[in-house]
């Protein structure tokens, strides 16, 4: 069987460099702004190596819909962060709105979800866990 890693995840957005710009804010990503295959603003978000591209959506996608391409957002994006609390505090005072405050979920294990553009849902994970 061939040998598979993940090259990126695929946002679609009413606007690729605003909502990039929100990640580049809240994360400190690196933004490599293009041009998507379809013709529209296009923004790769380089999050410590991890790709997320941000595709401006065509006019007429809505939402929820069988293929791809054709929807906004995913379920949600994880994030590994060292310290929640320091970190959950540094996204307030940028701004960010919490879905659900930081919570410990169990010993050695806290979380917390981000509302971001687009419907987007980011989950903040500590975890001292092996």
């Amino acid at each position: 069987m061939a040998n598979f890693s993940i090259d990126h995840l695929h946002l679609l957005s009413r606007d690729a460099m605003e909502t990039a710009k929100y990640y580049e804010k809240m994360f400190g990503a690196k933004l490599i702004p293009s041009t998507g295959a379809n013709g529209l603003p296009r923004c790769d978000v380089d999050i410590n190596g991890q790709i997320f591209r941000v595709t401006t959506a065509e006019p007429d996608v809505r939402g929820p819909a069988p293929g791809p391409h054709q929807q906004l957002g995913v379920d949600h994006i994880g994030l590994h962060v060292e310290d929640m609390d320091t970190t959950a505090a540094e996204l307030e005072r940028l701004g960010v709105e919490f879905a659900i405050a930081p919570k410990t979920v169990r010993p050695g294990v806290k979380i917390a979800f981000i509302s971001a553009p687009d419907g987007v849902t980011i989950e903040l994970v500590q975890s001292n866990e092996a």
